[in-house]
């Protein structure tokens, strides 16, 4: 969760790295610091807060230097500090590290390191684990590279490491498991980042390391990758097919807005060279994928936050429209339960980042239990979580900067249901009408999208309403509930109003207790055939004062009145409505954060990709 850059070659290291990041700090914003190599000497700075409260701070120190690294933190052990920011020094003072990730062994082993001597000055597993590089180095004698290799050999959980050491100024030493690390090869120099964005200006050629991987950068251009287990590797280098201009905001206020009104085109690209023929292309997911989908009896699918809610909404297109069963679960509680696995399930996960460590850990988990097939739906194709299963669907959405997901979401339910009517088709029980009509729908999604964005005017004049309020509620029936989930998140995220959805028939099971005129009601309502149910749920609602805002289909006949606000949202057929009532509540979300002053793209306590448990 925490963002690493490093960076050895022959410009000024510091630049760079303070330019890294702030492209990274949408993965941690708590503190920030760097490390510089200068004229024989170690320097570090750190700062609680931002990078611009880290690059105020620095504004009149010395920072020359060609070699340096940097890190911008979201807390995990150690509460957010100057003393617990990172990069941690070793005791001895020559050696400097960065870490993302979390030791899970670091109070065994801190213990054991304070009876050999050591003391700690911050509350961190970081400076544990720098510390026994020190003691593993001292006590056998060997280079710091062999220390790290022994070192990581001994500890338990998730790093991404960049080491740096006072004697030894052409050299940076890198690793990781189970966080994300990139290696950017230039013109006789070396870049190292949680991601490839810090990256991109530089160059596009990059290696990503593997779990259980360590390279050691030199001066002199030599680049060396080994496993903890010492085997050399030979390095794989990549071409990066993201674009400078893709993770700038564009003139816009914030990256999520811009994130957005991206979306027509997002899903443009999600759709582009899937279909052939007017049906699904039979490679779409893989040319092993029809193989795969004529076997399958159930689906698993495994998420985290936004993209759980994705897969929400995707089992009741599975059952509905594919006619298989679908089990859906958060990645967190599925691991540490025991688990059944029906025959022949499809294993799918999903991820924006494809580095999320418990979905990643939930595969890993079901893949020892025996699966039919992993697939994965994700954004990111040098992903650890594509390179570990067996089948993949790139989403193409671009960069998401903003920590509240939004395109990410809404490419996935495109790329969900072109899985629903491939399986359907595959298995069939999906008539070729159906097919065609949702085809037809996803196919204009761009253009109807581009009609609600056109709403963001009369959006914003109705989060007016919201900025005083504590509390929301979000109501749906059918695939509109995990819709609704998901608007209730957005507005958690970033305004920090309390907001909880419910499946609208469950209100008189105990949330219109909750019902009064302090609390606004936000409604997603199609025409379907559920909006005569849903239109009684809205009387319950008014009979106890309730102030509802709700999205309709302009054939619902819902009326704006008082206590009743109506938005009209385009009509469309019911398959492709929770990627459409899905835009209408990403701009209320973001419109409320507005008018209450938070900060839109960096919400407080949270990150971007949760690369630890």
């Amino acid at each position: 969760m925490c963002g690493i850059v490093g960076y050895i070659g022959p410009k000024e290291a510091y630049p760079i790295v303070i330019k890294g990041l702030k492209r990274l700090e949408y993965r941690g914003y708590d503190s920030a610091g760097v490390a510089l190599y200068n004229n024989g000497d170690l320097l570090v700075y750190k700062k609680k807060g931002k990078v611009a409260d880290l690059e105020n701070f620095i504004k009149d120190q010395p920072t020359t230097g060609f070699l340096g690294i940097g890190h911008t933190r979201w807390a995990t052990h150690g509460k957010p500090d100057d003393l617990n920011a990172h990069p941690h020094i070793s005791g001895d003072g020559r050696i400097v590290m960065i870490h993302n990730g979390i030791i899970e062994n670091y109070a065994a082993l801190k213990t054991e390191l304070e009876l050999r001597g050591y003391t700690f000055e911050s509350d961190t597993d970081t400076e544990v684990l720098l510390n026994l590089i020190e003691d593993i180095q001292k006590e056998e004698k060997i280079s710091t590279e062999e220390a790290v290799r022994v070192a990581l050999n001994e500890v338990v959980g998730a790093y991404a490491i960049v080491v740096i050491e006072k004697s030894k100024p052409d050299t940076l030493i890198a690793a990781r498991k189970g966080s994300p690390l990139v290696i950017g090869i230039g013109k006789g120099e070396f870049f190292v980042a949680s991601d490839a964005s810090p990256i991109i200006e530089y160059t596009k050629n990059v290696v990503y390391l593997n779990d259980e991987e360590f390279v050691v950068l030199h001066r002199d251009g030599n680049l060396e990758i080994k496993t903890l287990g010492n085997i050399q590797k030979t390095p794989y280098i990549q071409k990066l097919e993201m674009d400078l201009e893709k993770i700038e905001k564009g003139g816009y206020d914030y990256f999520m807005l811009k994130e957005i009104y991206e979306q027509p085109q997002a899903i443009q690209r999600t759709l582009d060279g899937r279909i052939q023929d007017g049906i699904v292309h039979p490679h779409a997911f893989g040319v092993k994928a029809l193989e795969v989908l004529a076997q399958v009896k159930h689906i698993q699918i495994i998420a985290c936050g936004t993209s759980y809610h994705a897969g929400c909404v995707a089992r009741y297109w599975f059952e509905g429209i594919a006619g298989i069963s679908c089990n859906v679960e958060v990645a967190s509680e599925y691991r540490y339960r025991e688990t059944v696995l029906p025959e022949n399930t499809l294993f799918v996960t999903i991820s924006q980042s494809g580095e999320t460590a418990d979905t990643l850990a939930a595969l890993r988990e079901a893949q020892k239990k025996g699966l039919l097939a992993s697939l994965c739906i994700c954004n990111v194709p040098t992903s650890t979580l594509v390179r570990e299963s067996d089948l993949s669907f790139i989403t193409h959405a671009g960069p998401e900067i903003g920590v509240a997901s939004t395109k990410a979401f809404t490419t996935q339910l495109v790329a969900l249901m072109l899985l629903v009517l491939s399986a359907g088709r595959t298995h069939q029980r999906l008539n070729h009408e159906t097919e065609a009509k949702i085809i037809r729908q996803l196919q204009n999604l761009p253009v109807v999208l581009e009609s609600v964005l056109g709403l963001d005017k009369a959006i914003e004049r109705m989060a007016a309403a919201f900025g005083e309020k504590h509390h929301t509620l979000f109501l749906g029936r059918g695939a509109q509930y995990p819709v609704a989930m998901e608007g209730a998140l957005k507005l958690k995220e970033v305004s920090y109003i309390h907001a909880e959805a419910y499946a609208a028939g469950e209100l008189k099971h105990g949330p219109l207790a909750l019902v009064d005129n302090d609390m606004p009601v936000v409604v997603v309502a199609p025409n379907n055939d559920m909006i005569d149910k849903l239109k009684s749920n809205l009387q319950e609602v008014r009979a106890r004062g309730g102030q509802l805002f709700v999205f309709a289909d302009h054939h619902t006949q819902i009326a704006p009145e008082e206590g009743i606000t109506v938005l009209g949202i385009p009509s469309v057929a019911d398959e492709v409505a929770p990627i459409v009532y899905t835009i209408p509540l990403q701009l209320l979300s973001y419109h409320v954060a507005v008018i209450k002053g938070t900060d839109v793209d960096q919400p407080r306590n949270l990150a971007k990709s949760v690369t630890v448990e």
